[in-house]
């Protein structure tokens, strides 16, 4: 039994030293992720709102984020500060997004009574900003941590959305539970979906790495549960409704409504001569 522990610990160690050597650290990077947006909105926080300690918290955030860049340094592009100070100049921007967002779900959700609902209980607004910050990261060519930052938010709130995907603002995701939206899909202005909604691939392959394997989504489309919109060169024109459980792969003219066309059937079950009872 030790010889077998000694032979696997061995195993370990030549898969970490080829794979594993340079890599930022997950708790590190989620630390990152729950700070930066608990400075955006402090509301989350006991009455943190003066000016001097907000900027204190910005620094702390950023002086994170370094941590995390040096970690992976011999992957980047640009200097870690370099990048901090980029992702830094960028963050107020997509904060105004972020802005204008939370104040269009007040206004369009019947079940909103303020913003700071939404903040505070949105699972699809808290997917959305973290979503944002990862983007700036993606952009920036930054390696793992938009990743890293995007599957956190996917485990907390069950909506996958990859940070190469351009999301226009405002943006709404309503529930949210089992939303996929992958990596090369563009989502324009005012843009409602749904749960368990997928904006996904025709195919998986390698190959396709670096095409637009992912559909447009247009401005002002509704996207009910459970539909599935794939492909690349698919393109949802601009005021269009999808309904519930549809799949399309092929492109909607602006201005269309699209649905499965099928009804349901209401009968008495004292007539009904068919077995009601299933076993799965």
């Amino acid at each position: 039994m030790i010889n077998e522990s000694i032979a696997f610990a061995r195993r370990l160690s030549e898969f970490n030293s080829g794979y594993c050597r340079e890599v930022p650290s997950m708790v590190q990077t989620n630390d990152f992720v729950d700070n930066l947006i608990h400075t955006l909105f402090p509301i989350k926080r006991s009455c943190m709102v003066d000016p001097e300690e907000i900027s204190i918290e910005i620094d702390r955030c950023a002086i994170k984020l370094k941590e995390l860049l040096y970690s992976i340094r011999n992957s980047l592009k640009q200097s870690p500060e370099k990048l901090v100070e980029e992702f830094f100049t960028r963050v107020p921007a997509a904060f105004e997004q972020l802005v204008s967002e939370a104040e269009a779900i007040t206004k369009f959700d019947p079940a909103s009574s303020c913003v700071e609902e939404v903040i505070l209980c949105y699972p699809g607004f808290y997917c959305i900003s973290v979503h944002r910050m990862a983007h700036i990261l993606y952009k920036l060519k930054v390696p793992l941590i938009p990743r890293i930052m995007s599957e956190y938010a996917h485990g907390r709130t069950g909506i996958d959305i990859h940070p190469g995907a351009q999301i226009d603002s405002p943006f709404f995701i309503d529930h949210g539970t089992g939303i996929v939206i992958g990596e090369t899909a563009r989502i324009g202005k005012e843009v409602k979906i749904y749960q368990g909604v997928t904006l996904g691939a025709l195919t998986v392959e390698k190959g396709m790495a670096h095409t637009k394997r992912h559909p447009t989504i247009e401005d002002q489309v509704i996207i009910y549960a459970g539909s599935t919109i794939l492909g690349g060169q698919t393109v949802i024109g601009h005021h269009t409704v999808v309904g519930g459980n549809t799949w399309i792969t092929e492109s909607i003219l602006p201005h269309s409504v699209v649905y499965r066309n099928h009804r349901v059937v209401i009968k008495d079950s004292k007539t009904l001569d068919a077995a009601i009872d299933f076993v799965i």
